[in-house]
């Protein structure tokens, strides 16, 4: 799979059903050449809009499957929300 068609899926919490919003970002391992995480937006600050000042890193650990449309993951997500 490619990170075009990554970035197309919408990512959704398992724990909760909610929608984080779509893959913008991966984070790889240079040396093995792995993928350790993917990065999606936090919420907009005021009901979406102007904006995000925090993203979901989310370890591929957490990831508990990619279908056509969508990626399901397992996360809570106040551990795995990080501040710009």
């Amino acid at each position: 799979m490619r990170l075009c068609e990554l970035r197309e899926k919408e990512v959704i919490n398992t724990c909760d059903c909610k929608r984080l919003g779509c893959v913008v970002d991966i984070i790889f391992d240079s040396c093995s050449g792995q993928i350790e995480a993917i990065v999606v937006p936090g919420p907009g600050k005021i009901w979406g809009f102007f904006g995000t000042d925090c993203e979901y890193i989310i370890p591929f650990s957490c990831i508990k499957r990619i279908g056509p449309d969508i990626v399901l993951v397992e996360i809570q997500e106040e551990k795995f929300l990080h501040k710009l």
